[in-house]
């Protein structure tokens, strides 16, 4: 479809269907549920992920959980004289379908933030779309470094995340192997900006402690049968293998890996670390790393799941709903000071931006605060092993 209008020469027409693609879904305000009654006003927190394809289990978790901290701070009338209202547009997990969402959002004029986007490539894309608008854009996700610190500078003012990096990540899992006495292994990535960000650090770090890489291989998306790639690396007898990359490829890969006689533990990022994983042929003793503590382990995180199945979505909140609760909370935060003066939710936009370096709040995940950088200040990591068909904390610590 795309490359047939591509021919015929149309791209306001290729434009607008690209648009129209992305599916919306509004939600989390009322004129009822106003803070200021009367000539309540509107101002809409955008949120974007993938809620259809492979990843659409974790991005509707974070659809709803943004919805869920709207409707709270709407129903306390957190900001008086605004009424509060959530709008989802699918990205698939796309780039390209990335963009389409991001400047969907930033054409609605009641737009004064936006939660998003899961996958670091994504926003590597919105990133510049958020800022030519001036709106704030909070990832509950991102790990990339990239996205934050190019050469030292901070590339978007406009971006922030709530979740720590590839940086700390990729380290985290590195330190963890070296101390389980496993000092080789290889490594495979995507070729994503997450996965190969990701491994890169955990590869650094893991020779900086004394271990060794036995080999650095790459899949695709598209790929399915992993048997050339196993083969590369099954000569070096590697104790562990590192993937830098999300669970659609991973878990198959685990299952592939044993099949072709090489029955050491997978260990991969957050990308993997989803129940889908195991179910696709994650196996016993393969390993992830996480952010942040368990949301099941702390009284807030109860506390906050609690609320979420109160609220009767029909999707769990997943492995990044308290994070996304909390980016949500912390432009409702930032909100607070540009709306009070505000005409218009445009109006307010770039007041939020900067509202939001000073945002410090105790969320569910933790204290929610941002360096010079975007980045959170939170640097909890957890490790995860496959135990009993199912994700079970084995290490939760600060970087």
């Amino acid at each position: 479809m795309r490359s047939t209008l591509i021919k015929v020469g149309v791209p306001v027409v290729v434009g607008a269907l690209a648009l129209s693609a992305c599916g919306s879904r509004s939600g989390g305000g009322s004129s009822s549920g106003s803070g200021g009654g009367g000539s309540s006003k509107v101002a809409t927190i955008g949120v974007t992920a993938p809620f259809s394809g492979d990843l659409s289990a974790v991005g509707l978790g974070i659809e709803n959980s943004v919805k869920l901290a709207v409707q709270q701070a709407n129903a306390k009338k957190t900001i008086p004289g605004w009424t509060l209202k959530a709008e989802a547009v699918d990205d698939q997990g796309k780039p390209e379908v990335g963009t389409n969402a991001a400047t969907k959002l930033a054409g609605d004029s009641t737009v004064v933030g936006v939660v998003g986007n899961l996958n670091s490539s994504v926003s590597t894309s919105t990133q510049p779309v958020f800022a030519k608008a001036n709106i704030v854009q909070v990832s509950p996700a991102n790990t990339g470094v990239a996205l934050t610190n190019v050469n030292g500078k901070r590339p978007y003012d406009t971006y922030f995340r709530t979740c720590t990096t590839d940086a700390i990540q990729g380290p985290f899992a590195a330190k963890y192997l070296i101390s389980q006495g496993i000092k080789k292994v290889a490594t495979i990535n995507d070729q994503k900006t997450y996965g190969a960000g990701l491994t890169a650090a955990f590869e650094k770090e893991f020779k900086k402690e004394g271990g060794t890489i036995t080999a650095s291989q790459t899949i695709t998306d598209a790929q399915t049968n992993y048997s050339s790639v196993i083969s590369q690396i099954k000569p070096g007898a590697p104790q562990a293998l590192y993937y830098g990359g999300e669970y659609p490829q991973a878990g198959p890969l685990s299952k592939q890996l044993a099949q072709g006689g090489l029955s050491i533990p997978v260990m991969g990022g957050d990308g993997i670390y989803d129940p889908k994983y195991i179910a696709l042929g994650g196996r016993a003793n393969d390993l992830a790393t996480s952010v942040g503590a368990p949301t099941d382990s702390t009284a807030a995180g109860k506390s906050f799941l609690a609320q979420y199945k109160a609220a009767g979505f029909s999707n769990e909140a997943g492995g990044y709903g308290a994070y996304a609760f909390d980016a949500a909370n912390a432009i409702i935060e930032a909100l607070k000071t540009s709306l009070k003066d505000a005409k218009t939710a445009q109006d307010a936009r770039a007041a939020t931006v900067k509202a939001m370096a000073n945002v410090s709040f105790t969320g569910v995940t933790g204290k929610v605060a941002f360096d010079s950088f975007g980045d959170t200040t939170n640097k909890v990591l957890t490790v995860y092993k496959v135990t009993g068909g199912a994700w079970v904390a084995a290490k939760t610590d600060t970087f």
